[in-house]
């Protein structure tokens, strides 16, 4: 189950998973396919659901990292995986549920994953440390200007990442393939739409919302926890604007408002992404 963020996938997720039960008698699992909903700590940004508020469904891959671990697909896609391996091994349904684009295709497809160097990797975030992202894409354009094009470019680490695939000779381009083939056959993939104005107004009322319910207290309460040394987790859309309002570099407003423009373009690109999943069923809820 995919769409951009704020479409509503997690109450869609519980009504879909106690239909089947209802249906079928066979229990359903929900297992977390949003890169930031890994992260202990980090709720009123994520959206993540409370306990209390899953209906008794079980919920696999929520609350599994620390704010200084880093989120990789390459580490996510085995772990999900035997995740929805286990629920089928025990007769359950299985719903893979989120909005980070790769995550689930690594998932869901015959996926591979370009080439990696740690030390490489190192080196490349120094020279960012040192000199900020402008020059590191410039490598990446004389290497690989479609990728430079593409990348986004306000995200280090993904800047980061793809110069240093084009260093090594891979493919920087990640994408989906030409013809992806699922991983499982049974394989249903559901889409939840929202009408454009709709949605942009969920997300400005949702950012709005986040800060009104504590959004810069969670994140301080995270600084100790590492949040500023994660390199995944202090980028989060909505976390590092936090992180910038308590250092005096962001005024509550302009957090708030960088926010909804960077959650507004990554619904955007997540629409964008998810749109070329072959056979998606879009349905649009009623709420």
């Amino acid at each position: 189950m995919v769409g951009a963020t704020g479409t509503g996938k997690s109450a869609y997720s519980l009504d879909l998973a106690e239909e089947r039960t209802r249906a079928t008698g066979i229990p359903a699992v929900i297992v977390n396919a949003d890169a930031m909903q890994l992260y202990r700590g980090m709720d009123i940004g994520t959206a993540k659901l409370p306990v209390e508020e899953r209906r008794g469904i079980e919920h696999r891959l929520f609350n599994v990292l620390n704010p200084t671990e880093e989120a990789t697909v390459a580490w996510y896609q085995p772990e999900a995986r035997a995740a929805l391996v286990e629920a089928f091994s025990r007769g359950a349904d299985a719903i893979l549920v989120g909005g980070s684009g790769l995550y689930v295709s690594s998932v869901i497809f015959d996926f591979q994953f370009p080439p990696r160097d740690e030390k490489l990797r190192a080196e490349l975030e120094t020279e960012y440390e040192a000199a900020g992202v402008s020059p590191l894409l410039e490598r990446l354009r004389t290497l690989d200007a479609a990728v430079a094009e593409a990348v986004d470019a306000q995200n280090p680490r993904r800047v980061i990442r793809a110069l240093e695939v084009a260093l090594l000779g891979g493919d920087a381009q990640v994408t989906l393939p030409t013809e992806p083939k699922v991983w499982h056959e049974d394989t249903h993939i559901v889409g939840i739409a929202c009408g454009r104005e709709v949605l942009v107004q969920r997300l400005e009322e949702r950012v709005e919302h986040m800060w009104a319910d504590g959004m810069v207290d969670e994140v301080r309460s995270l600084i100790p926890h590492g949040i500023r040394e994660g390199k995944t987790a202090s980028q989060a859309i909505g976390y590092a604007q936090a992180l910038a309002q308590i250092d005096g570099r962001l005024s509550e407003r302009e957090a708030i408002e960088e926010t909804q423009r960077l959650t507004r373009r990554y619904a955007r690109r997540q629409v964008s992404w998810f749109k070329r999943y072959p056979g998606i069923e879009w349905v649009t809820p009623a709420r």
